[in-house]
């Protein structure tokens, strides 16, 4: 099951590999659009994990999440309405979504121990894959200089985020 998880993980590094390696990378309305699903998949499995976990621990990594996801989004937001550009769905943002509805189905039907290992064990798979996606794909591909801006001042969060989820990890693993 784990290895089903990650297949999609991977996607959002993979379909920015590929998908655009014949061009010049994602368009800003592309990247625009990773960037809302992204952080609006990682919102919604917060919200189950604050309802179904029983851990204070991660209760309060899951509030975390909501919060600091939903600001990146509010922030994007802002930006393409700013800048008058609307997010332009494409494979890698479909894929997120889909894998987060996955995601989501899956921890549905966990409770207890197992969902909180599936939770935070998939918040540090994907934390890892969207810094990759950013490192490698977006920031570099962002040619909007307050769009790439936004996604160089946001990582440092997803950085922190991912350690606190293998800190968590450790923490469950020790239990």
């Amino acid at each position: 099951m784990k290895a089903i998880r990650t297949t999609w993980l991977c996607a959002l590094v993979l379909a920015g590999a590929g998908a655009f390696a014949h061009g010049n990378g994602p368009t800003d309305p592309q990247i625009a659009a990773i960037v809302v699903v992204a952080n609006r998949v990682d919102v919604d499995a917060g919200k189950l994990a604050q309802e179904k976990s029983g851990t204070k621990d991660v209760k309060e990594f899951a509030a975390l999440m909501v919060a600091d996801h939903t600001a990146v989004n509010r922030a994007a937001g802002e930006l393409v309405q700013k800048l008058k550009v609307t997010p332009e769905a494409n494979a890698t943002s479909d894929s997120l979504q889909q894998g987060g509805d996955k995601n989501l189905a899956t921890l549905k039907g966990l409770s207890g121990a197992a969902f909180d290992k599936a939770y935070v064990d998939h918040e540090v798979a994907y934390h890892e894959a969207v810094i990759e996606a950013l490192d490698k794909t977006l920031i570099p591909s962002a040619h909007n200089a307050e769009l790439k801006a936004l996604l160089v001042k946001v990582r440092p969060a997803f950085i922190a985020h991912l350690e606190h989820a293998r800190q968590l990890q450790k923490r469950l693993a020790g239990d």
